[in-house]
């Protein structure tokens, strides 16, 4: 496999991400980040856990006397993502020269247990530990924010899709370009939108376990699709740049 420069562990070519199932774990990914800002926003005071943007703007909002927003859930919610994303960092310098398959499970995983001890708290206290699920949850954000960072799979940031839509547009056959990667593009947007869809659904007729419990689920599924079976040392690095 072709390795990029640098170090830790990162992404490989294109043909080889494809291999590894890297492409359709990290959507699934992105539908689940619908689901987390779906509970996050509608049932636990407008705030943000996978969107860190939002919660940098919902900050400024109260600030300037906004009502119906929280600084301190937006401020948890910032803290938490930050500190998954440093442990992401300790994780990737750990698993460094090892297959990157154990890193990347590895990873996923733990977000599917923190997800599940997420939905474990919803269904135990409905309507309490409000900042528990927040810092829980962007805990779990933050670390594979820092992880698909690193894979650096190109449109495939699992949570935002601001540079996503930017490269739709600028790079479309309207604009003069190949339409690189629109199926990829489209497909992301389509993910995100599914899950905010079907996660708010949940949270407004279910409560906030079972998009949580399915998330966890999801999750878990895509820890199994990343049949990449590289030998120690098969890392390269690689930093996402698209946001």
């Amino acid at each position: 496999m072709r390795v990029s420069e640098g170090s830790g562990p990162a992404a490989a070519s294109a043909p080889a991400a494809h291999r590894s199932g890297l492409p359709a774990a990290l959507t699934v990914l992105t539908l689940v980040s619908g689901f987390v800002d779906a509970v996050s926003y509608l049932g636990l005071g407008h705030v943000f856990a996978a969107n860190m943007t939002g919660n940098v703007v919902i900050i400024g909002f109260a600030a300037a006397g906004a009502p119906g927003f929280s600084v301190l859930g937006s401020l948890t919610s910032l803290g938490a993502f930050l500190a998954g994303a440093v442990c992401a960092g300790r994780l990737s310098t750990a698993f460094a020269g090892r297959a990157r398959r154990a890193w990347v499970r590895s990873v996923f995983v733990t977000e599917a247990v923190l997800l599940a001890v997420a939905a474990a708290i919803a269904f135990d206290r409905p309507g309490g530990a409000t900042y528990a699920l927040i810092a829980v949850l962007a805990w779990a954000m933050g670390l594979r924010n820092a992880t698909v960072r690193k894979l650096a799979v190109p449109d495939m940031t699992t949570t935002v899709l601001t540079m996503t839509l930017t490269g739709l547009a600028s790079e479309s056959s309207l604009a003069g370009g190949t339409d690189p990667r629109a199926g990829r593009r489209l497909v992301s947007v389509a993910a995100m939108l599914g899950g905010a869809a079907l996660g708010a659904l949940l949270v407004l007729y279910h409560g906030l376990g079972w998009p949580l419990l399915a998330g966890a689920l999801l999750v878990t599924g895509a820890a199994a699709c990343c049949r990449e079976s590289g030998a120690a040392g098969d890392t390269g690095a690689g930093d996402h740049r698209s946001a």
